[in-house]
This record gives C-alpha cells, sequence and structure tokens, in this order.
C-alpha cells in the first residue's frame, strides 16, 4: 500500500519517485516477483492528514496513533518501468489497473503498510445509457477544455469512445479536488460515474465562465476552487 496526496484512476499513468527505504523495500520486492505474477500495488488518497507530495509520505505511517485517515477506496498501481538510481532511490512508472476497497490495514507486518481488500466490479458488456451519457460527457468536456486553454487547437486530441475509459479520463485530468475525485473513483458504475461528471463539469464550466466576466484579479475573488 502507498498512501498518496492523490487518486489514481484505471488507466491512468502515474510516475513516481521513490526515495523513502521502505517504499524502497516495496519496489525491490515488486521486482523480485517471478514472471507472470502482476506486479502491483495499492494507491490510496489520504483523506486528513500528512502534507504529502507525490513522491510518498516520510516516516511511519501514524495510522495506530490516528495521524492520518485514508480513504477507502484506491485503485492499484501495476509496475510499468523502473530506473534504479545511484543513491539507491527508484524512478517508477505505473498505471493505474483495479478500483478497491481497503477492509483491514496492518502498518506493522511489513517497512510498508499492508491491507486486506475487497475488489469493486467494473462494468462489463455494453450498455446504452452509458453510451448516451458519454456523448454528453465529451460534448460538455471539450466546452470545458475551451474555457480553461487559451489555445484552442490544443483540444482538438481524440477522447476515448469506451464509456468507462473516458470516465476515468476525465475524472482525473479535471481540475477536480481531492474530495471530488475520490467520489468519482468509489462509484461503481459507469453511468453513475458520468451523471456526476457532468454535474461537476457544468460546476465548473459556469465558475470559469463568472471568473472571467468579473474585471478585478483572481487573488481577490474567494471561493474559487483551487486545481490539483
Amino acid at each position: 500500500m502507498f498512501p498518496l496526496g492523490t487518486v489514481l484512476f484505471p488507466g491512468l499513468v502515474l510516475p513516481l519517485h521513490i526515495f523513502e527505504e521502505r517504499y524502497r523495500a516495496l519496489v525491490r520486492h515488486l521486482v523480485g516477483l517471478p514472471e507472470g505474477e502482476p506486479r502491483e500495488f495499492g494507491v490510496v488518497a489520504i483523506q486528513a492528514g500528512w502534507e504529502v507530495a507525490p513522491a510518498g509520505p516520510p516516516g511511519r505511517s501514524g495510522l495506530a496513533g490516528g495521524e492520518i485517515t485514508l480513504h477507502e477506496v484506491g485503485c492499484t498501481a501495476e509496475l510499468r518501468q523502473v530506473t534504479e538510481l545511484a543513491d539507491g532511490g527508484f524512478d517508477i512508472v505505473t498505471v493505474g489497473r483495479r478500483r478497491f476497497r481497503v477492509a483491514e490495514i496492518d502498518d506493522d507486518a511489513e517497512p510498508y503498510l499492508t491491507a486486506e481488500v475487497e475488489w469493486l466490479p467494473e462494468p462489463a458488456g455494453p450498455d446504452e445509457v452509458a453510451d448516451v451519457l458519454a456523448a454528453r460527457v465529451i460534448s460538455v468536456f471539450r466546452h470545458y477544455l475551451g474555457l480553461i486553454r487559451p489555445d484552442q487547437e490544443e483540444i482538438s486530441e481524440q477522447l476515448p469512445e469506451d464509456p468507462t475509459v473516458l470516465s476515468h479520463l476525465v475524472a482525473a485530468t479535471a481540475a477536480l479536488t481531492v474530495a471530488d475525485r475520490q467520489r468519482l473513483l468509489a462509484i461503481d458504475d459507469t453511468p453513475g460515474r458520468l451523471r456526476a461528471e457532468l454535474r461537476l463539469l457544468n460546476r465548473e464550466s459556469a465558475l470559469l465562465r463568472q471568473v472571467r466576466a468579473v474585471p478585478v484579479p483572481l487573488s481577490e475573488l474567494a471561493g474559487l476552487p483551487a486545481p490539483n
């Protein structure tokens, strides 16, 4: 288990710089697994406690002492690329794979956290409702990108047509809070996640239009959402 100050979604790339010894031990353990075994570890967003960078938190977890609180739902990260550094650390590239719910955490069995988890369901097969919602999300998301990107040519990239893949991409790339992203990760069905994203994108677009209409510096405006 790897507590982070961010939310990982299935299919999304997460690069990490591993400098702390207990997470170096985790990487060494994964690299040493027999060929064919999945080299995955769990990424769980921190709900309260450490102010952390993506490279990972310092010291012991402090879970028993209540120093941090983790969200219940996380996503595994599959190890795709490992570069060992001269100081013994690692630069790694991972890809999100499977969602899970934490059942029980053990912060004493290994140098790093371990946990018993429940694998969460993923949709399989065609879903007409999800297809309809995906088309709406693509339209609203492109409009949202047009508001946050000054160069209109940058929004011509192809968005995935698969509704589930799209839902994860939008959740990971829109300028949402960790709490918003965590709520999206915890939704089990793709239509439910797409509906939630429509509400969030419409909310964010309305805020962006309002900000552009107010002729004062952004620093003077209170209550604006901070991008992650």
